[in-house]
């Protein structure tokens, strides 16, 4: 790019980012977004938003909303926003062109036939009987075509190029098909749309796009982009320019996959916080920053290997760990009474709302006879090295005191409902006591201004770490990609949040002590539910 300014072939840098509004966008468009967005920005250049809807049956309004949406919370905005369909009045002039120069067609075989007639990899195609027809009736047919006096799949319009050619897009690809669907822009005006390989040159040359960036199935593919924009006297000539996909290890990000996830009821919609859309993650809470440091991180190359998932989740906690305050949940609450705290009693405690960061001042914790714990803080017969309560055993409780097991209650089935402990008033965090250590610290919610609140647990959607190379299902297929489907990618528990929580908002995030980073699910209702972002730890190193 720094070369195309230097020598004059550009005064300015214009790229784009061009979806089909057919879905919702992924974290591999998040590449493509700062990818693009960030090279104009680095030279002072411009970035569109267009959206590619040339095939009516896939597209909706609704996709369309949401990629606007999802481009502005990533944090770029676009100088020029457009629609493939804006141009299909000069898009059909330019395939009158082709036909005038005799080099486009109006074909009638089947879409089987002309399947047939390719050829494959080893073999050449062969002509359709239809190729040569006079110009002077191609133009008739197709100006028929747009009328609408051909029912769909009766007749295409087609380049002509080479049939022999050893790249199978140069074999006379189809520009332009019928479609009798109403257009979520154009309504019933068109029944005929150009493919998306005709009119994506296209639209990069009427923008003035300079480098048009795509993913790396696109290359074979940039032969006909030349070809096209070449012969339809296109004024502007766009570069398109190759990159590897981005994939990562336990996620599919083909759009058809995710939305038969959707569609099978394996998450609760596009927005669901296990899936890689841009939705979902915004829903969980990872924050634009993240993404865009981890696409960064990931560089730009040829190549599409995975990367591990595990370096997406680091980038979030580099993000979040000075930002969030630090609290307390309990999601597996076990009553705890503190048998020698006075009655009726409320103490409040002091606590620092991000130990890394002091800037971020103090908060009040309250403190009584009754608290929550959690059930796996407690075991009756434990192990060695278990430093946790059981009987006769002291812990400090995170910011307050430390108490000591002395009975517990069980119900009619054997299991713990309700630990008795004592509390020393001496061991007061803060105080410089040192009359004693003990080794273990839990963390705790005071009961009676606890607020209830739901917690969803993650882990991944897909078990195999390569499905996302799993060729979509085909009839009578053993397995597909959904066979590994992570049953347990969900579990919901119900526990209870410091009082100092009860007016969080939705998307807020916090620390939970020893639990991860957690962000309010802006779909709570009666109750807050926090899904959890990512744990604490992580065995995963940049």
């Amino acid at each position: 790019m720094i070369k195309d300014l230097e020598n004059g072939k550009h005064e300015k840098i214009v790229t784009r980012f061009p979806p089909e509004p057919n879905g919702y966008l992924h974290i591999g468009h998040a590449k493509s977004i700062i990818l693009n967005f960030g090279l104009a920005d680095d030279f002072n250049g411009l970035t569109n938003l267009r959206f590619d809807d040339t095939n009516p049956v896939k597209e909706d309004i609704e996709y369309v909303n949401s990629i606007k949406e999802d481009v502005k919370w990533l944090g770029f905005d676009w100088d020029g926003l457009f629609f493939a369909s804006n141009y299909f009045e000069e898009m059909y002039s330019r395939a009158i062109l082709l036909i005038q120069k005799g080099l486009a067609y109006v074909d009638d075989l089947s879409a089987d036939e002309i399947r047939e007639y390719r050829g494959t990899l080893t073999a050449p195609g062969k002509e359709s009987p239809y190729r040569n027809r006079p110009i002077e009736e191609n133009l008739e047919l197709f100006e028929q075509m747009r009328n609408g006096n051909f029912g769909n799949g009766e007749k295409v319009l087609r380049a002509k190029i080479d049939m022999s050619s050893p790249n199978i897009n140069l074999r006379d690809p189809i520009i332009y098909r019928i479609s009798h669907t109403t257009h979520h822009n154009t309504g019933d005006k068109w029944c005929i749309y150009p493919m998306y390989a005709f009119a994506h040159p296209l639209e990069d040359a009427i923008e003035g796009v300079t480098h048009s960036i795509c993913t790396i199935e696109f290359e074979d593919q940039r032969p006909l982009y030349n070809w096209i924009v070449e012969n339809c006297d296109m004024k502007s000539q766009p570069q398109q320019i190759e990159f590897g996909r981005l994939n990562i290890t336990n996620t599919v990000m083909s759009k058809r996959k995710l939305k038969k996830l959707v569609e099978e009821g394996f998450v609760d919609g596009w927005d669901d916080p296990r899936m890689p859309t841009i939705s979902g993650m915004r829903r969980r809470g990872f924050t634009p920053e993240s993404i865009r440091s981890f696409v960064i991180e990931t560089g730009v190359s040829k190549g599409s290997g995975a990367v591990d998932s595990q370096m997406l989740e680091h980038f979030v906690r580099e993000d979040l760990k000075l930002k969030v305050p630090r609290t307390m949940g309990v999601i597996k609450p076990l009553k705890v009474v503190i048998t020698n705290y006075p009655e009726g009693q409320i103490e409040w405690l002091d606590a620092e709302v991000n130990p890394e960061n002091p800037e971020m001042g103090m908060r009040k914790i309250p403190f009584s006879r009754e608290i929550y714990i959690e059930q796996d803080d407690f075991m009756e017969n434990p192990p060695k090295k278990y430093f946790r309560l059981f009987p006769g055993n002291e812990v400090r409780l995170k910011n307050a005191y430390f108490i000591k097991c002395e009975e517990f209650l069980t119900d009619e089935k054997g299991e713990v409902i309700e630990l008795h402990c004592t509390y020393d008033p001496e061991t007061k965090s803060g105080t410089g006591f040192t009359g004693r250590k003990v080794k273990g610290t839990i963390h705790w919610v005071e009961a009676t201004n606890s607020v209830p609140a739901e917690f969803r647990l993650y882990e991944p959607l897909i078990l195999d770490e390569t499905a996302e190379e799993i060729e979509e299902e085909t009839e009578g297929a053993e397995k597909t990609f959904l066979d590994h489907v992570n049953p347990n990618s969900l579990e919901i528990l119900q526990g209870f949040i410091e009082p100092n929580m009860a007016e969080v908002q939705a998307q807020d995030k916090f620390q939970f002590f020893r639990h991860g980073y957690f962000n309010v699910d802006p779909k709570s209702t009666d109750k807050f539910i926090f899904n959890r972002i990512v744990s604490l730890k992580s065995s995963f190193k940049i």
